[in-house]
C-alpha cells in the first residue's frame, strides 16, 4: 500500500518543474523518513503517507524555492548536454535522432532524383499526396529505438505507413480534386496516431501512456514552432548578407532549406521534448492559464454580438472550414489544459473557466452544425461539405460528454480522472474519421 502511494507522489513530482531526478530522490528520501517514524507512533500507512506529505510542503512552493536557489538549470536545460551519468548513452540517442532528422529531409528531396522536382508545377500533386509520409516515419522510428518496442509493434506500424502510402498514391484521384485534398490533409492526422503507439512503446492501451502522448503532442508543437522561428531568422539572415553581395538565394532557400529543414525539425523537435520535458511543461500550465480565458472571452463576444445583431453563421465554404479549425483549437487547449492539471487537487476558478469554455465552443458548434446542413439542403453534398458536418459531429460527441463531465466534477459528483480517460479514449475516434476521409471519400464522391 505504502509503495503504492510513494510511487504515485514520485510520479507526480517528476513531471517536470525545476525539480531533476536528483531532488525527487531526496524528497523521497525525507518522505520515507517521515513516513517510518509517524508510523513507529502508531499510525496507519494512510495516515502516516498523508502526514508525511503534508509536512513535505506544498509542492508548488517547493518547486518555485528550487527555482530560485538553481535558476541556472532552466538555461543549462535548454541546450543540449550531456547528463552527468549515462554521457555515451545520450550521445547516441542524439546521433540517431539526428540521423532520423537528416533522413527526413533527405526524404523530402528524394523524389528530384525521379524527376519529381518542386519547381516543376506538375509535381506538386506527388507532394500533396505524402505530405505525411516525410517525416512521420523517422519521428516514428526514433521512439521505436528509444522504446525498444517488440518486433510485432514494428513490423504493424511499418504495414500501417506503407498500406497508408499506397491508398495515397494508388487510388486514381483528381488532380487538385476536393477528395484529394482532404486525403491530404487527414493522412497525417491518421499517421500522428502511428507516431503515439511508437511514443508509447506499443502499450497504446494504457490511459497514462496516451495521456504523456497528449502532452507531448503540445510540447512537440511549441519546440517545433520556436524552431520553425529560428530558422525563420535564419532565411531571412541570409537572404539579406548574400543579397549585399548581389547574389539572390531565393529560390535555394525556398526550394531546398525550407522543405528539407521543416521536416529534420519535426524530427529534432521530438528528441528535444524527450530530453528536455522538466523545461517545457513548465509551458504548459503558463498557455492555458493565458488562452484559457483569451478564447472563453472570444467565444463569448461572438455568441453575445450573434444574438443582438441577428447574424447567422455565413455558409461559404471557407467560413465553415475556418469553424472548424476553431473548434479544433479549443479541443487542443482543452487536451493540454487537462494533461497539465494535477487531477488530485479539488476544483477551483480556472476549471469553472474551462468549463465555460467548453460550454461556449459547444453553441458556437451548434451554429456551425446549422449552417453546414443548411449549405447541404442549399447545394446538395459535396465532400468538403460532408467531411465538415463528420468533424463538427466528432467535436460534438466529444465536447458535449466533456461538458457532462465538467459539471460532474464541479458539482462533486465524480472526479477530474473521469475527464482525463474520456479524453484519451477519444483520440482514436480523429484516427478513425481521419481514414474514413482518405479510404472512403474517395470512392462515395468519384476521386474527385
Amino acid at each position: 500500500m505504502i509503495e503504492a502511494q510513494v510511487s504515485e507522489w514520485r510520479t507526480y513530482v517528476s513531471r517536470g518543474r525545476a525539480i531533476d531526478a536528483a531532488d525527487v530522490a531526496e524528497l523521497e528520501d525525507h518522505l520515507r523518513s517521515q513516513v517510518a517514524d509517524l508510523m513507529q507512533s502508531g499510525l496507519s500507512d494512510e495516515e502516516a503517507f498523508l502526514i508525511g506529505v503534508k509536512r513535505l510542503g506544498q509542492l508548488d512552493g517547493l518547486s518555485r524555492e528550487f527555482a530560485r536557489e538553481h535558476s541556472e538549470r532552466l538555461w543549462k536545460r535548454l541546450v543540449v548536454a550531456a547528463p552527468a551519468s549515462g554521457a555515451a548513452d545520450w550521445r547516441r540517442e542524439v546521433g540517431v535522432a539526428l540521423a532520423c532528422a537528416v533522413g527526413a529531409a533527405a526524404a523530402v528531396k528524394l523524389p528530384q532524383l525521379f524527376g519529381l522536382s518542386m519547381q516543376d508545377p506538375n509535381a506538386d500533386v506527388f507532394y500533396v499526396r505524402n505530405l505525411g509520409f516525410f517525416a512521420l516515419p523517422f519521428l516514428t522510428l526514433f521512439f521505436l529505438w528509444k522504446r525498444g518496442v517488440a518486433a510485432a509493434t514494428r513490423l504493424g506500424l511499418a504495414a500501417y505507413f506503407i498500406v497508408g502510402a499506397l491508398v495515397l498514391n494508388l487510388l486514381p484521384f483528381a488532380p487538385r480534386g476536393d477528395t484529394l485534398q482532404l486525403a491530404a490533409l487527414h493522412a497525417p492526422m491518421a499517421l500522428w496516431l502511428a507516431v503515439g503507439v511508437a511514443y508509447a512503446g506499443g502499450a497504446w492501451r494504457s490511459h497514462d501512456q496516451r495521456m504523456n502522448y497528449v502532452r507531448f503532442t503540445g510540447e512537440w508543437f511549441i519546440y517545433f514552432v520556436l524552431i520553425a522561428l529560428g530558422g525563420g531568422v535564419l532565411m531571412g539572415t541570409t537572404m539579406f548578407i548574400f543579397q549585399a553581395i548581389g547574389l539572390d538565394p531565393e529560390q535555394f532557400m525556398q526550394h531546398w532549406i525550407l522543405p528539407s529543414g521543416a521536416a529534420g525539425a519535426v524530427v529534432i523537435a521530438g528528441m528535444l521534448v524527450e530530453a528536455k520535458q522538466s523545461v517545457v511543461e513548465n509551458m504548459a500550465p503558463v498557455l492555458t492559464y493565458i488562452f484559457t480565458p483569451l478564447f472563453t472571452v472570444l467565444l463569448l463576444v461572438f455568441l453575445v454580438t450573434s444574438v443582438v445583431t441577428g447574424n447567422g453563421v455565413d455558409m461559404k465554404r471557407e467560413t465553415l472550414i475556418g469553424f472548424d479549425l476553431l473548434l479544433v483549437l479549443v479541443v487542443g487547449l482543452l487536451l493540454y489544459a487537462i494533461s497539465a492539471r494535477d487531477a488530485q487537487k479539488p476544483a477551483g476558478f480556472f476549471d469553472y473557466l474551462q468549463c465555460a469554455l467548453v460550454v461556449c465552443a459547444l453553441l458556437v458548434n451548434a451554429m456551425a452544425l446549422w449552417a453546414i446542413v443548411a449549405r447541404i439542403s442549399a447545394f446538395g453534398f459535396s465532400p468538403n461539405k460532408v467531411a465538415a458536418l463528420g468533424e463538427n459531429i466528432i467535436l460534438v460527441g466529444n465536447l458535449g460528454w466533456s461538458a457532462v463531465l465538467y459539471f460532474r466534477f464541479l458539482g462533486k459528483r465524480g472526479g477530474f480522472a473521469a475527464l482525463e480517460r474520456w479524453q484519451t479514449a477519444y483520440l482514436p475516434v480523429y484516427a478513425a474519421w481521419a481514414w474514413v476521409v482518405v479510404l472512403v471519400f474517395p470512392f462515395v464522391f468519384g476521386f474527385r
